[in-house]
């Protein structure tokens, strides 16, 4: 079962830790913690200047998986293109579910959340809390697009950027 896993990942690869994002994986190693040998992938999250290790055997159980492929992507923009679904909900409970929508890593909720909390020009002003969970969401879809498609991040971001104009137009 470990091999499977194994041949999973491999370093240079990049993947997607659900609370952190797109990472990139420098290397397998093995540590001894505890009097335990375990072999761990080393992922480098260049942007927030941070290196993970993760056990091995535990990546997918955790959720770390390989970028989208290029269809999950234009499913995500897609789902950009929707209308807002904006539930009637008190705000604390909606903001917990785009901060679990966020860190579940799944492409496609991620997008729901930028959707849904995109604000036009002629609307009226975010709250503190409304523009951390976008930005957050927002830079989350912008690396894995970038990262799919092989483009930089501010490409990715107009992309997603003219997306969201063109709906709201």
């Amino acid at each position: 079962m470990t091999t499977m896993k194994k041949s999973e990942f491999r370093p240079n690869d990049y993947v997607v830790y659900p609370a952190h994002g797109v990472g990139q994986i420098l290397s397998i190693e093995e540590q001894e913690i505890a009097g335990i040998k375990l072999e761990l992938f080393v992922i480098s999250f260049e942007k927030d200047k941070m290196t993970l290790r993760v056990p091995t055997h535990k990546a997918t159980e955790i959720g770390m998986r390989s970028l989208s492929s290029p269809d999950v992507v234009n499913q995500a923009m897609k789902t950009l293109k929707g209308k807002a679904k904006v539930k009637r909900a008190m705000w604390s409970r909606r903001a917990q579910e785009y901060e679990q929508k966020i860190n579940s890593g799944d492409l496609i909720a991620i997008a729901e959340v930028v959707r849904d909390l995109h604000r036009a020009d002629d609307q009226r002003e975010q709250s503190y809390s409304e523009r951390q969970l976008y930005e957050a969401a927002l830079e989350r879809l912008t690396r894995e697009i970038a990262a799919v498609s092989g483009s930089d991040e501010p490409t990715a971001a107009k992309k997603v950027d003219e997306v969201l104009v063109s709906r709201a137009a």
